[in-house]
């Protein structure tokens, strides 16, 4: 008898709905103090998830929740390459 895969949930920093971990982006901080999308999920650093919504993303942003989730100030031209990132995604 085989037990049920178990399926990683994370929260979205926009709607704040917990998803199954696939089904969102990350949004990395890495050890230099960059932030970017991580696509696949492997990068170093502190993440945070977003759902694949640009509504979500323009929420979390105006509510400063990537500032209070990564921990540091985010100046508003990483918001702006998010976005442009997020766009191209």
């Amino acid at each position: 008898m085989n037990k049920p895969k178990k399926i990683p949930m994370r929260k979205c920093l926009g709607c704040g709905e917990m998803k199954p971990k696939q089904e969102l982006i990350r949004a990395v901080r890495s050890p230099e103090g960059e932030i970017s999308l991580d696509l696949t999920g492997k990068k170093n650093g502190r993440g945070a998830y977003i759902c694949r919504d640009k509504k979500c993303l323009t929420v979390a942003i105006k509510a400063k929740r990537f500032e209070r989730a990564f921990g540091c100030a985010v100046d508003q031209h990483v918001y702006d390459r998010l976005l442009t990132e997020f766009e191209q995604e």
